[in-house]
């Protein structure tokens, strides 16, 4: 069995590279939280001294991290993984990341004959945890092929999308339908409470019909129960509205509901609550309205 270097053990990184370990695989791991790292090593992974030193170590590299700085200066930078990646060996990277530097990096790679996927995940933290993630993987058809496997232990949705880059377009597409369904389940709450109808009730009444989402069903009851302890946090989904908007600028696609969530999540972190859960876009409309949402 190939041996996998994980690179990147935050909130999502850490249970994905404890579901490798549970489902066999060796691990070589590296993060600059040391913490992160002696958790996911008592867990059986082996410690990385740099993302140079686990690529020496591994026939796979999974990267997954914040952002594309974050991507580029781990795996092209000073002691990058591309200073020890053996000729014929991938890297795949689940970060959520621009897909024009999905395309960049793989390019680098291919110089030097390294293979890349590129395959964000959605789910949040709870899927993450379940190893039943949406996988959106961009590249070659045999490379998918021959890691499906790997990334099954990750995630109960696996689809190959297209070529390099095609990932982080369906993540960015994702991440759209996401903000917009999370923004209007606090539109609808808010109206409610604010027309003195229970929102609990409202919720319970509509989530069976065509309204019903996987989102509100996930987001719903974090509302109306106060819950706003990161599985996403705004500031993460700011980042990848950031990639939308910059991307769409690029091909001229029109993107006005992004554009008004974007508005919406940057008052919130204005008003501190980057760090929490982004279903408390509904504390936008509570502001406004003057109104809690509560069971």
């Amino acid at each position: 069995m190939k041996k996998i270097g994980f690179i990147g053990l935050g909130i999502m990184g850490k249970p994905m590279s404890k579901n490798l370990l549970k489902a066999g695989y060796s691990l070589v791991v590296y993060d600059i939280v040391a913490e992160a790292v002696a958790e996911v090593v008592k867990a059986g992974a082996e410690k990385g001294a740099s993302p140079k030193d686990v690529a020496a170590k591994a026939d796979a590299i999974i990267t997954m991290l914040p952002n594309s700085p974050q991507v580029k200066e781990v795996v092209l930078g000073k002691d990058g993984i591309i200073e020890t990646m053996r000729p014929g060996s991938i890297l795949i990277d689940m970060s959520s990341i621009a897909p024009l530097v999905s395309r960049e990096v793989a390019a680098a790679l291919a110089a030097k004959k390294i293979r890349m996927l590129d395959a964000p995940v959605s789910g949040g933290e709870p899927k993450a945890i379940d190893a039943t993630l949406s996988i959106m993987v961009g590249g070659n058809q045999a490379d998918f092929d021959e890691y499906l496997p790997v990334m099954k232990t990750m995630g109960a949705s696996v689809v190959l999308c297209g070529e390099i880059g095609a990932g982080n377009v369906t993540k960015l597409a994702n991440q759209i339908v996401v903000a917009a369904n999370i923004a209007a389940v606090s539109e609808a709450l808010v109206l409610a409470t604010k027309a003195g109808v229970n929102p609990d009730l409202v919720f319970q009444a509509i989530r069976g019909g065509l309204a019903g989402s996987t989102v509100m069903n996930a987001k719903a009851p974090m509302m109306l129960d106060r819950h706003f302890k990161p599985g996403f946090r705004i500031n993460l989904h700011i980042k990848d509205l950031n990639n939308v908007l910059d991307t769409a600028k690029g091909i001229s696609a029109p993107t006005p509901l992004t554009e008004a969530a974007m508005k919406m999540m940057l008052s919130l972190r204005d008003d501190g609550m980057g760090d929490s859960d982004h279903s408390a876009l509904v504390r936008f409309y509570e502001k406004l309205a003057g109104v809690e949402v509560r069971r």
